[in-house]
């Protein structure tokens, strides 16, 4: 932890508030207290769940310390992000409870190769830095900022269409495979015609592709002519949200970012969806958030850059390389792409690669200008 001078304020708001970590799994949730005029750390556990006891118990902790202190105590809580998502905080919010949620990677732990974990540790951990936090050390972790409901529910179409993009090649690839061991190799499974074409094969030595072959073959079309019609759904639900965003408001994320050449309703709405409907309050968090901010090394004498963190939205990070990508295609004369020309030239292979990086990263601060303050990124070329 960083040890930080406080403030006296600070100093006597934390002598007077009740402090609790939660510690949820699906058979228990532990809570770590802290209560004020209490000299140790006290734990409760509800079965996983059961929200009605976590609020029975906060609100019999909460007048306890009420009863010490001869006055009001706030409550504050902190749990991880993790499976159960945001609804706990929500409930917790929606009674007046002061609620953080903390990505469990921010938080710092002792280094040695084997070190104590149990559930104990991790809330004393916990709470010792919902507390930190809450005296203004706000190096001590990285807090989560929630969604609202509507803006978590909306993401779902891109979040879903990946999964589905996923299962569609496996299903083509298992396909693929097994007409592969019989010696044919020129069928595609993604073609209309892949029912009929499948009739007319045969294998490599002559024969007709065997009966039970072509039976799991038969099923594994069913499977992804399945996945086929599933994602086309998703895609007409997308589509509709974008067009219902655009028509509320023209200069909507969605609305602005279609106008650009190169970016299309898939990866504009991967892009609102997963980072830019957000408030960022400089480009740093807008790379720190996308996973796109360099992390250096540096001891003594000896200084070199890991690459980027990857430690944060993943889906956000993986469609700006792809959008940086054909941003160079379809934006050549754009100030980001020449840039890019000049840094790589003929180059390929490694550099390339991660010089792509780097312009992504600039195209991400360069479209977050532009829906937010209307900066078009410089040399940027419009839709017909």
């Amino acid at each position: 932890m960083i040890d930080q001078p406080s403030t006296g304020a600070a100093v006597r708001d934390q002598a007077n508030t009740l402090f609790i970590s939660l510690e949820l799994s699906k058979a228990r949730w532990m809570l770590t207290v802290s209560a004020p005029g209490a000299e140790k750390i006290s734990r409760h556990s509800v079965s996983g769940g059961n929200a009605e006891a976590l609020l029975e118990v906060i609100a019999r902790l909460q007048a306890s310390a009420a009863k010490r202190r001869s006055a009001a105590v706030p409550v504050v809580v902190i749990q991880e992000a993790g499976l159960d998502g945001f609804w706990i905080h929500r409930l917790l919010t929606g009674r007046g409870i002061t609620s953080h949620v903390v990505d469990p990677a921010s938080i710092a732990v002792n280094r040695r190769h084997r070190r104590a974990k149990t559930d104990a540790l991790d809330g004393e951990t916990l709470l010792r830095t919902l507390m930190a936090w809450s005296r203004g050390e706000r190096q001590v972790c990285s807090m989560v900022q929630p969604p609202t409901p509507e803006a978590e529910d909306r993401r779902r179409l891109a979040r879903e269409r990946g999964r589905l993009i996923k299962e569609r090649i496996q299903h083509s690839n298992r396909i693929k495979g097994l007409l592969a061991s019989q010696g044919v190799s020129a069928y595609e499974p993604l073609r209309q015609d892949r029912r009929a074409r499948l009739d007319a094969l045969t294998t490599g030595d002559g024969r007709p592709i065997p009966e039970r072959l072509r039976a799991e073959i038969v099923r594994e079309i069913e499977r992804l002519e399945l996945v086929l019609s599933q994602i086309a759904a998703v895609e007409r639900e997308r589509d509709a949200l974008l067009a219902e965003a655009a028509a509320a408001d023209r200069d909507a994320v969605p609305a602005a970012l279609l106008r650009l050449r190169g970016i299309g309703p898939e990866l504009a709405s991967l892009l609102w969806l997963e980072g830019l409907f957000r408030r960022f309050g400089n480009r740093r968090q807008l790379a720190a958030y996308a996973g796109l901010a360099p992390s250096p090394w540096q001891s003594g004498g000896l200084e070199r850059e890991q690459g980027i963190a990857k430690s944060g939205n993943p889906r956000l990070r993986h469609a700006m390389i792809e959008l940086a990508w054909f941003w160079t295609r379809h934006q050549p004369g754009s100030a980001l792409s020449r840039w890019f020309a000049e840094r790589v030239g003929a180059a390929r292979g490694r550099v390339r690669r991660i010089a792509i990086v780097a312009l992504a990263r600039k195209l991400l601060v360069a479209l977050w200008r532009y829906v937010t303050d209307g900066i078009v990124p410089q040399g940027a070329v419009f839709k017909a």
